[in-house]
């Protein structure tokens, strides 16, 4: 006889500390029940999922992420990225917490009390590209050439001004995310680079930030929204899992 199909799994949220208590309406993914797999002093928040379930909906990546975010400010949590499957909680407790319960255990210690925060920011296009042209005798120059041209017969000068247009917006956002490190690195632990996702994205960069100095860090972030209004339209994020701050084995 053939053996039967496993119908549902287990998804894995994160790594906590084995003492925490999950309160009875804490939900995940599809609203489904959250439970805790002890290992020792270490445990991993799970919930069941059916195997041939839709799973990457924008609602799921939103439970993911709240039902971690809601319980950072309370205790250490070792985020994992949105997707984490396994067989059933045997497999949890057996194959993820016990081969790495001191790595776990010793991670979770290093991040006690430290949450994360990301600030965000996008450029003001007409702003920066005034900034652009003002520092650059030959982006004015093309941008004058063009003006009033035939599409077709500045194309290479269209070309070479997107180019330098890039280089420039490349250059402005390092000098930033420079002046934000050094505002922001007597109030926050650590910090790390982002990737942009945006040509005039500015200062993407996540800070890992004690819990006790919230307060601190927040304010600091209003004071350069000030400085830099009309210039940058900032985003801040937070206080999040400190998914930047953790690294993830396979």
């Amino acid at each position: 006889m053939a053996e039967e199909e496993q119908s549902s799994a287990v998804y894995v949220y994160g790594i906590v500390p084995g003492d925490v208590e999950v309160t009875s309406d804490a939900r995940g993914i599809g609203g489904r029940e959250v439970r805790l797999v002890r290992s020792g002093d270490i445990g991993a928040l799970i919930s069941e999922i059916e195997v041939h379930g839709a799973l990457g909906r924008p609602d799921d990546l939103v439970a993911h992420e709240g039902l971690l975010d809601a319980i950072v400010t309370e205790v250490p949590v070792l985020p994992f990225r949105f997707g984490a499957v396994m067989a059933n909680e045997k497999a949890v407790g057996d194959e993820l917490l016990e081969p790495n319960r001191e790595e776990f255990a010793a991670a979770l210690g290093a991040l006690e009390g430290q949450v994360e925060y990301v600030v965000r920011g996008r450029y003001v296009e007409n702003a920066i590209l005034r900034e652009v042209i003002a520092s650059s005798k030959e982006v004015a120059r093309l941008r004058d050439e063009i003006r009033d041209g035939d599409e077709d017969a500045t194309r290479p000068q269209r070309i070479r001004l997107g180019e330098l247009v890039y280089g420039a917006v490349e250059a402005h956002r390092e000098a930033d995310a420079r002046a934000l490190s050094e505002a922001l690195s007597a109030h926050s632990v650590a910090q790390t680079p982002l990737e942009p996702t945006h040509e005039y994205d500015a200062v993407p960069m996540a800070f890992l930030v004690e819990t006790s100095k919230r307060a601190e860090f927040e304010d600091a972030v209003d004071d350069l929204t000030h400085e830099w209004e009309g210039r940058v339209k900032y985003r801040l994020l937070g206080p999040l899992a400190p998914y930047d701050f953790v690294l993830a084995r396979r």
